[in-house]
């Protein structure tokens, strides 16, 4: 079983910027496609970005396309998300998530960690 750990959420001002990084452990060799979601409470989950782990091509949400940046770290087992231009409607709970080569979901959810944007 995989296990994720996001960090790096808080509280940041409109117009600022964070960087998030899911770390994962565990069984990470078969890695297919490692992903963020996010959700405000009430609200549903929703997709943000992804990246495959073989080439590094990623996917972003309308959103936040051109506003944040998905990346990963072969060595440490761990993606990133850069987030700049926040807004206060990026304020949710940011979740990663992997899809395993042979899977067709996404599954392995962290715990998440909060971002706040305060405007």
């Amino acid at each position: 079983q995989v296990q994720l750990v996001e960090s790096g959420g808080r509280s940041v001002q409109a117009g600022g910027s964070l960087r998030l990084s899911c770390a994962a452990s565990g069984r990470t060799v078969s890695f297919y496609k490692m992903g963020w979601f996010r959700q405000a409470p009430g609200k549903e989950r929703e997709f943000v970005a992804r990246i495959t782990w073989s080439d590094g091509s990623a996917a972003y949400a309308d959103s936040v396309k051109g506003r944040f940046t998905i990346s990963r770290d072969n060595a440490k087992n761990t993606v990133y998300l850069e987030m700049n231009s926040l807004k206060a409607e990026d304020t949710a709970v940011y979740y990663c998530a992997v899809v395993r080569s042979g899977g067709t979901g996404w599954g392995s959810w962290g715990q998440g960690t909060q971002v706040t944007v305060s405007s």
